[in-house]
């Protein structure tokens, strides 16, 4: 049987929450889920490393973005939603991607594209215990403010991870690779449309093994035109 604290602690956020006033992820401060001075810590959007185009690992071959570094603001926010039940964060992370593809000019705004928010795959386990995809809730609040702005955009949560995938908390660059190596793949017959920009997102861009995996599979599925961008990044 697995461990109920996360569960019980997630189920005494929502209580709390409907009783008192939502306190700041970032500094604790009480009257919203981000407040206005974390939220701009949330959006610095800069090619990993600081290198335009820097290509992601494996030779996956495409521009791999970051919005911030793994750590003060950013980390306290993303544990927040991640691991504390915080969905009262989805929505404004929502923002901050979306506001990082225009930034970023990754909406693919061309005649008859539309860009397509690829979610990264989690661990079926992993999903559950988080009570849904929080990558995927993600995108699909970027998604959606992205279509209102007028920058034609689409939810695509087309990517699985197979069983035998271990936890890669505590993995090198090497174990990361061999982790999901064979085990990333489109669900179904999904294919990309002529046109159209693919976007995978996550939540922490580590070695760039899980973005190479990913990417592989979505030009597996044609698509041409593709880009990683990532909440946070550890080490950048």
């Amino acid at each position: 049987m697995g461990d109920p604290l996360p569960s019980l602690r997630r189920a005494a956020t929502a209580a709390l929450d409907l009783v008192l006033p939502a306190s700041c992820a970032g500094c604790g401060r009480y009257g919203e889920p981000c407040c206005s001075r974390c939220r701009p810590a949330l959006l610095v959007p800069a090619p990993l490393a600081g290198e335009p185009g820097r290509r992601v690992t494996s030779g996956s071959g495409v521009p791999a973005y970051a919005l911030a570094g793994y750590r003060g603001v950013p980390r306290r926010i993303l544990l927040a939603y991640k691991e504390g039940g915080r969905r009262d964060l989805a929505p404004v992370l929502g923002e901050v991607l979306a506001e990082a593809c225009v930034a970023l000019a990754l909406t693919g705004d061309r005649e008859g594209g539309t860009l397509r928010l690829v979610p990264a795959p989690s661990r079926s386990s992993a999903a559950r215990a988080r009570g849904g995809g929080h990558v995927l809730r993600l995108a699909r609040h970027a998604a959606a403010v992205l279509d209102r702005g007028g920058h034609p955009a689409s939810l695509a949560p087309v990517l699985r991870l197979g069983p035998g995938a271990l936890d890669s908390v505590g993995l090198d660059r090497a174990q990361r690779t061999a982790n999901v190596t064979g085990r990333i793949s489109v669900a179904g017959a999904w294919r990309c449309a002529a046109g159209d920009r693919v976007v995978l997102v996550d939540d922490v861009v580590t070695t760039g093994a899980t973005a190479a995996a990913c990417v592989r599979a979505l030009r597996d599925a044609g698509a041409c035109d593709v880009a990683v961008l990532g909440m946070t990044a550890i080490g950048h």
